[in-house]
């Protein structure tokens, strides 16, 4: 288990980050996954490379870490995956500045309509659609995350739930699971074991809570846990941005497989650990 570190404000912070290089986008025979921090994500499986909401410039918060790749560095992507709207899930200036090098763009509903809006080729899918990547198969899932119905500066439209999504991922090595920026849902403790999840565990109403990350934990005792969503946001009042992965270790079924990884650190799916 990997020792926390915290800073003087009280945050527990990621690891130093790992750069990013060119040849772990080549083709192999092998499935990585990359945390990029906050609740970003790459994913190389075999000829394939996607991210899901990549933040890799322009968050409106300071970081409390270096970003792993920069936009312009990124040589070839098969597809960027958004969960939602929110910007530190959809992030307009990484969009943009790979938009050179990526294939295509993938969302559910409502944040798709605005993709498509500014210039970015969205393919727009419903919850429960499955669609292919490449080497990826890969399904919409739901997610609760509609918070700004709450806020009048968001009024200006009702946020459905549709709006929101995770997304369940098969690779030729396994299947990987990102519940996505949600509240703990009763379909959520019944799926198909996964073999990875990444795994959002901070304590907020709108997101998972401490308690549902747990009891999602160990509805699958045998997936591995891959911490995102944390460590990486200079906001220490922000519990949406506050997780501690040692409030895991104690209560989580086979505390082994929780994987805090540095950003840019590579987890190999097919592997021994």
């Amino acid at each position: 288990m990997r020792n926390i570190v915290k800073n003087n404000k009280g945050q527990a912070v990621a690891p130093v980050s790992i750069p990013i290089t060119k040849e772990a986008f080549y083709s192999d025979q092998e499935t990585r996954i990359y945390w990029l921090g906050g609740a970003g994500i790459m994913i190389h499986s075999y000829q394939t490379n996607v991210m899901i909401d990549p933040v890799l410039e322009g968050f409106d918060i300071p970081l409390l870490y270096e970003v792993p790749i920069l936009s312009q560095d990124v040589p070839q992507l098969d597809g960027i995956l958004i969960t939602h709207i929110d910007n530190d899930h959809f992030s307009r200036p990484t969009c943009r500045h790979v938009q050179n090098v990526c294939q295509k763009y993938y969302a559910p509903n409502y944040v798709a309509d605005v993709m498509n809006e500014e210039g970015f080729q969205t393919e727009k899918h419903d919850i429960g659609d499955v669609f292919q990547v490449q080497d990826l198969s890969v399904q919409l899932t739901r997610a609760q995350h509609n918070w700004q119905n709450g806020s009048k500066k968001w009024q200006y439209r009702y946020w459905e739930e549709k709006d929101y999504c995770g997304y369940w991922l098969k690779t030729p090595d396994g299947t990987i699971w990102l519940p996505g920026d949600s509240r703990l849902l009763d379909e959520h403790l019944h799926m198909p074991e996964p073999d990875v999840i990444l795994f959002d565990f901070a304590d907020n109403d709108w997101h998972i809570t401490l308690d549902g990350a747990i009891q999602l934990a160990n509805t699958y005792p045998q997936a591995h846990l891959i911490c995102i969503h944390w460590g990486s946001v200079d906001a220490p009042d922000m519990t949406p941005f506050n997780g501690n992965p040692e409030d895991l270790y104690q209560r989580v079924i086979n505390p082994d497989r929780i994987h805090v990884l540095a950003p840019g650190e590579a987890f190999v799916l097919k592997g021994e650990y």
